[in-house]
């Protein structure tokens, strides 16, 4: 183990160390980010149908149970509709919208610290690379005008594998971010296309109710 890290110093420099460190801290982001997608990704028309039978049948704290089994940012839509059911279409469309301003911050949480990774580790290569070419210029200048070329060849490589480190962290970041933003992106899709229907849904089961309460509360005329 000590030989590996002398080598990887040597090799890369002192400021490869921040690299591999910034490279795992995007790692885990990553990984958090696509864990937590993949926990609250349910199958949204199969979900839909079970709400929508239960709440046709008078089953409503059934259907808020469903919810609460599958928890996730378009489960936390339906339920927030569901919660407003007998308040009106006004209740229920603002139900829905504090939901999702409730939901749409916990998708894009952390996404910056992978943008961070991604601006930063090019810049640290850069760094590197500046430090080994001050050390080339100034063993340059300290050993006169006759120079052997394998002197400064270790200094070489540290200014080159610490800018390509770099960059290869930055473009890895750089994609990790695109993917789960793109995750992020069709998870808010999703959490509109269900509120406007389950919002059509339950505004059409109301006048369904109020209707046939209506007919109800008719008086009989006798014949």
């Amino acid at each position: 183990m000590p030989k590996v890290i002398e080598t990887l110093s040597s090799t890369g420099g002192l400021l490869l160390w921040p690299l591999c460190i910034l490279a795992i801290a995007g790692l885990i982001l990553f990984f958090e980010r696509f864990l937590y997608l993949h926990r609250g990704h349910i199958n949204k028309n199969k979900f839909l149908a079970g709400v929508k039978a239960l709440v046709g049948k008078g089953r409503l704290v059934e259907a808020l149970t469903l919810c609460e089994e599958s928890p996730g940012p378009v489960t936390s839509i339906v339920r927030a509709a569901l919660l407003h059911f007998e308040e009106g279409r006004d209740a229920i469309r603002h139900g829905i919208q504090a939901a999702a301003l409730n939901e749409v911050p916990l998708l894009e949480r952390r996404l910056g610290g992978i943008v961070l990774v991604a601006n930063l580790s090019p810049f640290l290569g850069l760094i590197g690379t500046g430090v080994s070419a001050l050390n080339v210029f100034q063993r340059l200048n300290e050993s006169g005008p006759y120079v052997e070329s394998s002197l400064f060849a270790g200094d070489m490589v540290q200014a080159l594998v610490s800018t390509i480190v770099g960059l290869i962290i930055g473009a890895m970041a750089m994609v990790a971010h695109h993917f789960i933003n793109g995750r992020v992106n069709a998870v808010i899709l999703d959490m509109e296309l269900v509120g406007q229907e389950i919002l059509q849904f339950l505004t059409a089961q109301d006048k369904v109710l109020s209707e046939a309460e209506t007919k109800t509360d008719l008086p009989v005329r006798d014949k």
